[in-house]
């Protein structure tokens, strides 16, 4: 892609990403400042591209987060719900935590990672905890372990929803988590195959309408027995 580059640090990436049209708005800008990938990324944090974490997994491509908090922003609001699903290193948790946070604090805010690989979860908590403890701390965040294929039912319905990994077709169990008014983003199809970001959206009646994004790539969503 045009915009790929390489940051000295992580406010040169972001202002690189903002001169290339990925990121269009300050509060997304602002909400990747403040958490910087080198506390989630071993690895060459401040290039666009994804990057090993270890467990076979990888951190997705800078300007992949920055376009799901783009296209999740109308939902992500003071006192919303919102899941992450496969959350690994705990990047995007954190930039949807800081995202609610910067626009006001509420006691109903809830953001949540869910990761099916127990060494993950506990590598993200380290992660979140480097980067600022306060998150977790605060209740307001939690990172669980599961299968997020099924969500998280306990903290339904959410307002937005990420998946950080394709599901092979429409991904049912996900969509009836969704609040009305929520937002579904998630790569859908087959490994190795054609796959597309998708954005459902579920309106205050409850009707659900899918748009197609772009043309992605991504591994499957597993568990552990896959």
């Amino acid at each position: 892609m045009a915009w790929r580059s390489v940051g000295a640090n992580n406010a040169d990436l972001i202002r690189q990403l903002r001169d290339y049209g990925v990121i269009s708005t300050e509060s997304v800008a602002n909400a990747m400042l403040a958490t910087d990938r080198k506390h989630y990324s071993p690895r060459h944090p401040y290039m666009d591209a994804p990057q090993p974490i270890g467990g076979g997994v990888t951190i997705s491509a800078p300007h992949m987060h920055a376009f799901a908090l783009e296209y999740l922003r109308d939902q992500l609001k003071p006192g919303a719900h919102v899941l992450d699903v496969g959350s690994g290193s705990g990047y995007l948790t954190a930039c949807f935590y800081r995202y609610v946070q910067a626009k006001g604090d509420n006691a109903n805010t809830r953001i949540v990672g869910i990761e099916h690989q127990s060494s993950l979860v506990a590598m993200s908590k380290t992660n979140l905890n480097a980067d600022d403890g306060s998150m977790l701390e605060s209740g307001k965040m939690i990172i669980v372990e599961g299968d997020g294929r099924k969500g998280y039912p306990s903290l339904a319905p959410y307002d937005a929803i990420h998946v950080g990994a394709a599901a092979p077709d429409t991904p049912t169990e996900l969509i009836n988590q969704l609040a009305n008014g929520g937002r579904l983003i998630v790569p859908v199809g087959p490994e190795g195959g054609t796959q597309y970001m998708q954005q459902y959206d579920k309106d205050a009646n409850g009707k659900v309408q899918m748009t197609r994004l772009m043309g992605v790539m991504y591994v499957p969503l597993t568990d552990l027995r896959s």
